[in-house]
Order: structure tokens, then C-alpha cells, then sequence
């Protein structure tokens, strides 16, 4: 006797939502609770308190039980909720005040209202940028945008593979299975430094930190432009400053301590370049006449700062706007593309 399709689909149907029961029982044995404080904790209800969720969503994960509400939210058009996460790295202790951060919080939330989504705002530590999926997963949020890379390129794979809508906004590495939106790093490297080669300059210091993908790539940048006007990358000039309140301070100390002439600087960033310059007064040198100085960001300050800050702009606007987009797609359609955004070089005093 043959069975009809119908059948079999029911039959199917029946055995994934056995299977399911199951496993949602083996959670709820292991967690020490009844199944309805797992399904209530995997909804992400508010009964359930958090020591309780967290320990269900890692035994969950233990054994690949996923309950994909995010997803099924949105199809019923119940979640209007984006994750915007900011990974919190101790090495660095970067703060959410960093102006980068304010800016690009802005141009998201700016983004997400006018497509009609709201924002929630998070923090997990940088070495675990896998724990992201749970605000996924309960169905707190429908999709993710993170705000860098970090030095995780591995964990931001695996969240790729375990289908995680996530966009990244970072730099386009070798090998890469997530989605990222970024500026042009190499080229923004290059217009600095070939700006201050321009200006007569030929002992140029870089700051940054090169173990961070988009510094990395600011940093090709730099030896590029060198390379293109025939002088050698010096190591004496190269300081690996961290993007926190006093990195440009510890750098410039580091480079003097060298004892090493120089008579420009490149920083990967804006309050990397500022706090450098203020360190650099200290020290008796006179910006832009001792040393020219280019940042990084074009960050709202950098405009009125003394001197007015030469930068290399990224276009926060429009990178609000295609990280929402490449990631609504992605919802949408289990498939989006990276996006590259031009840089610009933006001429101020303190490089003339």
C-alpha cells in the first residue's frame, strides 16, 4: 500500500515535533526544571529569570536545539527589533562614549526609524562573540549588526554557518562566510599618507593597533604609499596604540622614547590623533609646523578641535543605512552581499 504525499509530510511533521519534545525534556532534566520553564525561557519570556535563560540557551546549544522565533517573528510581522551589539574588549577597555560608537549609534538608529524597526542596544565581551546568537535565538531581536571584527574572524564564521542573520561592519577578510559593510581601509591609508608626502613630509609615524582587521588595512595603506614615493616602511615609526582615552598619550611617549625623528603622523583614528596632539604640545612640538597630523573617522569634533583635525572620512550616513539594509535582505532572503564605502580625504589645519 503506497502512502500519499500527504501523509508522509503529516508523518514528518509529526516526528521533528516529537523529536523536539524530546529534546526540550533532555534540556529541562539537565537544567533541573520542568519543560515549560525551557519553553518559556527559549521564548524569552519575563517569568523566567536570566541565570535561568542563560543556563537553558548553553544546554540548548549543547545539543543543537534551536528555536528560530527571531525568524518566525518576522514572518508574522510581530518583530520590528534590531540588535545593534558593541563588543566590550578588556585588552583595550574602548568605551561606548567613544565618539566612533556615537557616531555610528546615530546613524543606525537614524537608519532603523525611517525603516521602520527599533534598536536595542548591547555589549558582550569580545572574546565571545558567539554568545550574540542567543539574542537570536530567543527571539529578542530579529537580526544582528555588530560593530567590528575584533580578532575573531573564527567566531564570526561559526555564527555565519549556524545561519545567525548578521552583518558585520569591518573589513572583507580571506575566507570570510559572514556579511560585512566597511569603508575603503586601504584606500583611506593611502590618501592620509600620500596627503602628508605631499606636504613635504617624509618621516611619517602610524599609529594603530595592526592586529585589528581595518587597522591592518590602513596600515597596507601606509606601506603603499611609501612603497609608491620610493621610501622604505621603518619599523622606529610604526606604534601599536590602542583606540582608548589615553592611546595617543602612551604612543607618543613610546615613539619619543625611541628617540627617533619624525615630522608626521598618521592615526587610525580621530581621538587617537587628538589626545596625540595634545601629548605632542606637552612635549614642546608645534602641530601642524613640528609635526603634520592626519586621523581617521571625521568624527563630529574633529572640525572644531585645535587645530581642526585633516582626517580621512568615513560616511556614516550612508553606512548606517547599508549595514540596515544588508541585513533586512539577508532576513528576507538568506543571502546578501558585502559592501565597500569610499573614503575621503578631508583637509584641515593640523596637516598644513
Amino acid at each position: 500500500m503506497k502512502t500519499s504525499p500527504d501523509t508522509a509530510n503529516t508523518t514528518q511533521r509529526a516526528d521533528k515535533k516529537e523529536q523536539r519534545r524530546l529534546q526540550m525534556a533532555d534540556i529541562a532534566r539537565l537544567a533541573g526544571v520542568s519543560t515549560s520553564t525551557v519553553s518559556r525561557a527559549l521564548s524569552g519570556s519575563k517569568l523566567v529569570n536570566d541565570e535561568t535563560k542563560t543556563r537553558i540557551a548553553e544546554l540548548a546549544k549543547s545539543l543543537n536545539y534551536s528555536i528560530n522565533i527571531g525568524a518566525q517573528n518576522l514572518r508574522l510581522k510581530q518583530s520590528r527589533t534590531i540588535a545593534v551589539v558593541i563588543p566590550s574588549d578588556s585588552a583595550t577597555r574602548q568605551h561606548l562614549t567613544d565618539p566612533f560608537f556615537l557616531g555610528m549609534l546615530g546613524s543606525l538608529a537614524d537608519a532603523l526609524t525611517e525603516r521602520g524597526f527599533d534598536m536595542l542596544v548591547s555589549r558582550v565581551d569580545a572574546e565571545q562573540l558567539d554568545s550574540v546568537s542567543q539574542i537570536y535565538d530567543t527571539g529578542r531581536a530579529s537580526g544582528i549588526i555588530l560593530i567590528g571584527q575584533w580578532r575573531h574572524h573564527d567566531q564570526l564564521n561559526e555564527l555565519a554557518l549556524r545561519q545567525v542573520p548578521l552583518v558585520v561592519w569591518g573589513a572583507q577578510l580571506p575566507k570570510q562566510l559572514y556579511v560585512t559593510v566597511g569603508s575603503d581601509n586601504i584606500n583611506g591609508g593611502k590618501l592620509a599618507t600620500r596627503h602628508l608626502l605631499d606636504q613635504g613630509r617624509r618621516a611619517i609615524a602610524f599609529f594603530g593597533d595592526i592586529q585589528l582587521p581595518e587597522v591592518s588595512q590602513r596600515y597596507q595603506g601606509y606601506c603603499a604609499a611609501l612603497s609608491e614615493a620610493g621610501l622604505p616602511v621603518r619599523e622606529e615609526l610604526v606604534v601599536a596604540a590602542s583606540f582608548v582615552e589615553d592611546g595617543g598619550k602612551q604612543a607618543v611617549a613610546e615613539l619619543c622614547a625611541r628617540q627617533v625623528k619624525f615630522d608626521a603622523l598618521f592615526a587610525c583614528s580621530d581621538l587617537l590623533a587628538m589626545t596625540a596632539i595634545n601629548s605632542l604640545r606637552e612635549r614642546d612640538y608645534s602641530v601642524p609646523a613640528d609635526v603634520a597630523v592626519v586621523g581617521y573617522d571625521d568624527i563630529e569634533l574633529a572640525r572644531y578641535f585645535h587645530p581642526p583635525l585633516t582626517t580621512i572620512r568615513q560616511p556614516m550616513p550612508v553606512a548606517g543605512l547599508a549595514l540596515v539594509d544588508a541585513l533586512l535582505q539577508q532576513i528576507d532572503t538568506h543571502a546578501s552581499q558585502a559592501f565597500l564605502l569610499d573614503t575621503e580625504l578631508i583637509i584641515r589645519r593640523s596637516s598644513q
